[in-house]
């Protein structure tokens, strides 16, 4: 069994593990400091929108000689309005204009044609109306709106409704800090951008989905023991599935990183590989943070507020603190058979 592997098997049967709810208030701390820093980059820099959602034109050319700089100058003396120019793995140009109307799109294609020495008829240009941008926007929240909605009623009846508020308050946190991102580094929003945003969802809900549902069966009849608290039994369901984690996670980003963020958009310059990879990215790295470090020990909170949970956790702490008297082991005159089942990476925990 490879190294790996084994600290798995170990994290699954409790011989080893971390601590990640009794730390959960480092995390709260780490995820407000990086929120607040997404919603400060976006009330300052706010997002550079794409022409889908601001109106303009898009050329793209067949190869040419000029260089980016000298396309960018010409586009913007053609237009009179600022351009955005990238180069494509093809060679051609993908000239991108804010506020161009479809009644001056013509002139500036003619114009860029001279100035690039290109074919006018080899240039192809897609014209983007600003209420069609607005239509997709619209779209878009309807969708994420009804989302959240599903995935709350859901939860709530699949688990309970703390797991619910625990799982939204989570997505709320992966969508802040993917659009923040957006905001500090200038990428543009496009529908790419909201594509990749629906679709982190998804990933994010089912890491979190998954540690939910070893909590459940590990806390089935859980106050009819005095071994462990709530708290504990969701620290190993977190721990047993934390290898599992960490192995789909990499496997998601890995293609993401190297196929689309980094080679697609870096070296190719395709441009709506760049505002998909950057979002899918951002929000699976997220999704996974979330679902560990935040969406659990928030259920933690919510779950220890009711008084069985509060009674058992007193007998708990009294139960070790009589057996410390004594000089015993806590777990000493323990009936195995009243142990909690604790379900990891899939499984059905064996009773031990």
């Amino acid at each position: 069994m490879s190294k790996l592997g084994d600290l798995g098997a170990k994290l699954y049967r409790g011989e080893v593990g971390y601590d990640f709810v009794g730390k959960r208030f480092l995390w709260y701390g780490v995820s407000i400091l990086i929120t607040i820093t997404a919603i400060v980059a976006l009330a300052v820099q706010g997002l550079n929108m794409g022409i889908e959602f601001k109106g303009g034109a898009v050329f793209t050319t067949p190869k040419t000689t000029v260089s980016v700089a000298k396309a960018t100058e010409a586009a913007e003396e053609a237009s009179g309005h600022d351009a955005i120019v990238q180069e494509l793995g093809t060679g051609g140009l993908r000239i991108q204009i804010s506020g161009v109307d479809t009644g001056a799109a013509t002139d500036v294609k003619q114009k860029l044609a001279t100035d690039l020495k290109v074919d006018q008829a080899a240039i192809n240009a897609d014209l983007v109306g600003p209420s069609w941008g607005e239509q997709i926007a619209n779209k878009a929240w309807t969708g994420l709106g009804i989302f959240m909605v599903l995935v709350v009623i859901y939860l709530a009846i699949a688990f309970e409704w703390r797991m619910a508020v625990a799982a939204l308050i989570a997505l709320i946190h992966d969508l802040t800090i993917t659009v923040g991102v957006y905001a500090l580094v200038g990428f543009e929003v496009t529908p790419g951008t909201v594509i990749g945003l629906l679709t982190i969802l998804g990933y994010s809900l089912y890491d979190t989905v998954v540690v939910f549902d070893g909590l459940k069966e590990g806390s089935k009849d859980i106050t009819k023991q005095t071994r462990w608290t709530y708290s504990e039994i969701a620290n190993r369901s977190i721990n047993g599935t934390l290898v599992r984690s960490i192995n789909t996670t990499v496997v998601a980003l890995l293609p993401v990183a190297a196929a689309l963020l980094f080679i697609g958009g870096g070296f190719l310059g395709a441009g709506m590989l760049n505002d998909i990879s950057l979002s899918l990215f951002v929000g699976l790295a997220a999704g996974a943070y979330s679902s560990i470090f935040i969406a659990t020990p928030l259920v933690v909170d919510l779950k220890e507020r009711e008084p069985a949970m509060k009674a058992l956790k007193k007998r708990v702490l009294a139960k070790r603190a009589a057996a410390a008297a004594k000089g015993e082991s806590p777990d000493e005159g323990y009936d195995a058979e009243d142990e909690p089942q604790v379900v990891a990476q899939g499984r059905s925990g064996r009773r031990r």
